[in-house]
């Protein structure tokens, strides 16, 4: 386990636990196919930038069943990474893996993503109390960003935790905040997460796979993202 973790090691969506090889149609490589490549923009411009990437967006939604909102999230997150640290190789497919094995993609129990890229209701884990395979993480955030005061909760379509979300937290949509129910921000904090944590190198079989892990130390957890983000990496609704 990484010092700090992304996410409880229990999250809130179920697992899938589909194997590639019940679909001869998706690759089972690792790391997981990027998919198409998402367009050059102006990462530095005003506003939502990620809205940019509708043209590209709108056909993969319409094939992976991805909300068009939450694919420009993550073409977004991808390509700001590819300009500000290309030796990371991150795909968009392995964030779209990531939010969809945590929350569907921001839906969790009927949850909807706005325009601008917030998720509502909030998504909130489990308190973090030891219970049902959690950790054990008090509070370390007096419950401003979780809502719990006592235990820390998994916040958001990336289900960051509390302590994770101050050190890595960024804004992406433009309107001066770091908030982790924004799917654009936490898309890219999840981004800077998972590169730092891969060694900076996500492209080879060993750093994606470290990077993955130490979002969450569960096998099966990094076996599910796999099969997603290749799903998407073809264009498969998974």
């Amino acid at each position: 386990m990484a010092p700090i973790a992304a996410v409880a090691t229990v999250t809130v969506a179920s697992c899938s636990m589909q194997m590639p090889w019940d679909r001869p149609d998706i690759p089972d490589g690792l790391p997981p196919g990027v998919g198409t490549q998402q367009p050059y923009i102006d990462i530095n411009a005003p506003g939502r930038t990620a809205d940019t990437m509708r043209e590209w967006a709108t056909p993969i939604s319409d094939a992976t069943g991805i909300p068009l909102t939450s694919l420009e999230a993550y073409g977004n997150a991808a390509e700001i990474q590819r300009q500000q640290h290309p030796e990371c190789g991150i795909g968009w497919t392995t964030l779209a893996g990531i939010a969809a094995r945590e929350t569907k993609h921001g839906r969790y129990h009927g949850a909807s993503v706005a325009p601008n890229g917030d998720v509502s209701p909030e998504i909130r884990g489990p308190a973090l109390d030891g219970t049902n395979g959690n950790r054990v993480i008090r509070d370390t955030d007096g419950g401003k960003l979780d809502g719990d005061k006592t235990y820390d909760r998994a916040m958001g379509p990336f289900q960051f935790i509390p302590e994770t979300w101050q050190r890595y937290g960024v804004d992406a949509n433009g309107d001066g905040v770091a908030d982790p129910d924004n799917i654009d921000d936490a898309a890219l904090s999840a981004a800077r997460y998972l590169c730092v944590y891969s060694g900076g190198d996500m492209t080879t079989p060993e750093g994606w796979e470290k990077a993955v892990h130490a979002y969450n130390n569960h096998t099966a957890y990094v076996l599910d993202v796999r099969n997603y983000a290749n799903a998407y990496s073809v264009n498969i609704r998974y």
